[in-house]
């Protein structure tokens, strides 16, 4: 019966096999994944991984690499990869301006580089929407991380999830959720919606048994999805898919994201970094046991590989056999899935380590170039963000 899981897309598969990077052990055929499986930031090390499950990967991300921060970005689009391609093209970029503009990195430079990466999305969006008039409904969940200093920063639309792994008082790893997930799957997240739209009833549906804002879609923050925040972006009718009940008269979705800040700590030993389609399969606590139990190098790769795993298993098919399945019908097993693992040492947390180039790498286009971080080292932490 599962005949038709087994047939090999050698045209798809071909040109995957470039971008696989990844040591000698038990799961080097696994063409589908890309990793880099170990590299050198500002304090400490990394480990990067991403699985394509969509015939087009949707998912983009980045590590940008310097001797005084480190910048993560897991950018989840839907719809297309238009939205998360724009943000790992511009946000970073932006947060540097930004940041020297204003002389500091604080919450409010975060946010004011997603703020401009979603005006210039939106703006693009505009520029082209005539042509490709569906590009009114492709978004983005965008998760940053920003290590400066000793601080960490956090900011998140949608639900890309950040985990802290720290000891405890037993010297027992423990999973701290480091980003709320915006996804009207939540409770909280369903009232808050009914809170802002008190004279919409159809705000959050279900549908399906899945909780949908307006019917069609999921998360509630993102940079994009155009004709869910300005009426000038309606969809014509004969898109049924992304047609709504009624005229657009305010936002439903807002690209304001939730902001974290931490001063990290000597029992702080790792963050992951992923999209939702790990966190569909793991849990935090399973997620951050994983990382501490088995070496640095790889382990990126062996956590998307234990969420393969477990998508197989709910599917009652061995793990060899959804590996052979082809991207698109992927997609109804798994996600596109992207994992960062980013450890902390913290004997170089506060030092400027200037052995670590400034380096661009781009998850599964596979490019490592300059990065960006000039200007950094000569700014201070804005006190008043991290109290």
């Amino acid at each position: 019966m599962w005949s038709w899981l087994t047939r090999i897309a050698e045209a798809c598969w071909r040109p995957v096999r470039r971008y696989a990077r990844m040591s000698k052990d038990e799961d080097e055929d696994d063409v589908l994944v890309w990793s880099r499986d170990i590299g050198r930031h500002s304090a400490g090390e990394f480990s990067f991984a991403v699985v394509q499950a969509n015939e087009i990967i949707e998912d983009h991300s980045q590590v940008e690499t310097g001797p005084s921060a480190t910048f993560v970005g897991v950018y989840d689009g839907h719809g297309g990869p238009d939205a998360s391609r724009f943000i790992s093209d511009h946000l970073f970029l932006h947060l540097m301006r930004l940041a020297r503009e204003n002389g500091t990195i604080s919450e409010d430079v975060v946010k004011n580089a997603f703020s401009a990466t979603e005006d210039g999305f939106l703006a693009h969006v505009r520029r082209t929407c005539q042509m490709k008039p569906l590009m009114a409904a492709i978004g983005s969940c965008c998760l940053v991380g920003v290590i400066w200093r000793g601080t960490l920063y956090i900011a998140n639309l949608g639900d890309s999830r950040a985990v802290i792994g720290y000891l405890g008082r037993s010297n027992n790893i423990i999973a701290e959720q480091l980003t709320r997930d915006h996804n009207a799957s939540m409770e909280e997240v369903r009232q808050e919606l009914r809170s802002l739209h008190p004279d919409d009833s159809h705000i959050v549906v279900l549908k399906h048994g899945v909780w949908r804002i307006k019917g069609i879609i999921q998360v509630s923050r993102s940079i994009g999805d155009a004709y869910l925040k300005k009426p000038e972006f309606t969809i014509d009718p004969s898109f049924p898919r992304f047609r709504l009940s009624e005229p657009l008269c305010r936002p439903v979705l807002t690209a304001e994201p939730s902001i974290h800040t931490r001063v990290l700590r000597p029992q702080d030993k790792f963050l992951i970094f992923a999209s939702d389609g790990l966190w569909e399969h793991l849990t935090n606590q399973e997620a951050v046991e994983i990382v501490y139990s088995y070496p640095r190098a790889g382990i990126a790769r062996r956590l998307v590989r234990t969420a393969l795993q477990e998508a197989a298993r709910k599917r009652e098919m061995r793990y060899a056999d959804l590996k052979k399945v082809d991207k698109g019908i992927r997609r109804f097993f798994h996600d596109d899935i992207t994992v960062v693992v980013v450890f902390i040492d913290h004997e170089l947390l506060l030092e400027s380590n200037a052995s670590v180039p400034e380096l661009s790498i781009r998850g599964f286009i596979d490019t490592a170039g300059p990065s960006d971080f000039s200007g950094l080292g000569g700014i201070y932490v804005n006190s008043s963000a991290v109290a």
